[in-house]
């Protein structure tokens, strides 16, 4: 579903030049549910908004269901925008018109496609479980369920692809929990493939697949160790649940020029703080990194 290939994404204003992406490599598989993780800064928003056709590339490559970002026409952007993607921010202003109801809302972006709007708004409305909750303006929702209702109208339009930035923030653990568990629903029910962009610890333990991000590159990977449908069955067998750290394996992951990040918690502890140059073996059918001599 998205191929991303030495991506490059450069912000210019005036003479200054911020370079948010440096060459990041990412694969996410049609129906995977995907975080991403990272510092602020690291890339992590720009790398969605490039995803949701917000912003265009710098340089690189970036495909997404079959479409090539960096060289479609504008008129086949809009199209994109309209049809493939879907959005949630996390601020709800952004989602949402305090004016409308519920249905409203969600009736609003099908309207640009003469669907009959009332059917599809209701529908998605029963599948975030706020059907009974049509009739209500924003006033009367809470944070939880407003969001829930900024998730029926990325959905409106039948995307294949659902991006979210930072989907919990505004909201407490309880709910934060929930709309995980709906995310991971929707995608199996659905067969959509979801990208979230989060700092919730939560994610580690309920996403197929975790994604750090530094500087702009892809810095390393978390991968369940067992599927989640496992997890909650072992659960209910009385065997517990692992910890997220415990549930999937990291790995890091190299470049197409066999470069890799190293965390600098790891170099402080092998003396290498404020040092540039690192000995490099083979040992035994290891790669060990030890401090010059």
């Amino acid at each position: 579903m998205i191929r991303c290939e030495n991506l490059v994404k450069i912000y210019k204003r005036a003479d200054l030049e911020v370079v948010a992406l440096q060459g990041l490599d990412l694969h996410v598989e049609a129906g995977e549910l995907t975080a991403i993780i990272g510092n602020s800064g690291s890339g992590k928003s720009t790398l969605l908004n490039v995803l949701g056709g917000l912003d265009r590339p710098t340089a690189g490559q970036v495909t997404v269901d079959g479409k090539d970002l960096l060289q479609i026409s504008e008129n086949e952007l809009v199209l994109y925008k309209r049809e493939s993607v879907g959005f949630v921010w996390q601020n709800n202003a952004r989602n949402l018109i305090p004016y409308l109801t519920a249905q409203e809302n969600v009736e609003l972006p099908i309207l640009l496609k003469g669907r009959r709007k009332q059917i599809r708004a209701l529908e998605m409305l029963d599948a975030v479980g706020l059907s009974h909750r049509r009739k209500n303006r924003l006033n009367q929702l809470s944070g939880g369920e407003q969001q829930r209702v900024a998730i029926a109208i990325a959905l409106a339009n039948h995307p294949k692809l659902l991006l979210a930035d930072e989907p919990t923030g505004s909201v407490d653990s309880n709910m934060a929990n929930q709309i995980l568990d709906l995310f991971r629903n929707l995608c199996r029910s659905l067969g959509l493939t979801i990208v979230i962009v989060t700092h919730d610890p939560l994610l580690a333990g309920k996403v197929d697949r975790v994604i750090a991000i530094r500087d702009g590159k892809t810095s390393s990977e978390m991968i369940r160790r067992k599927s989640y449908a496992q997890e909650l069955e072992e659960l209910g067998s009385g065997a517990g649940a692992e910890q997220p750290e415990q549930s999937h394996i990291e790995y890091a992951v190299l470049d197409r020029a066999c470069r890799l990040q190293i965390p600098s918690a790891y170099l402080d502890a092998i003396g290498m703080k404020n040092k540039n140059k690192i000995r490099v073996t083979l040992e035994e059918g290891r790669i060990v990194l030890s401090p010059p001599q």
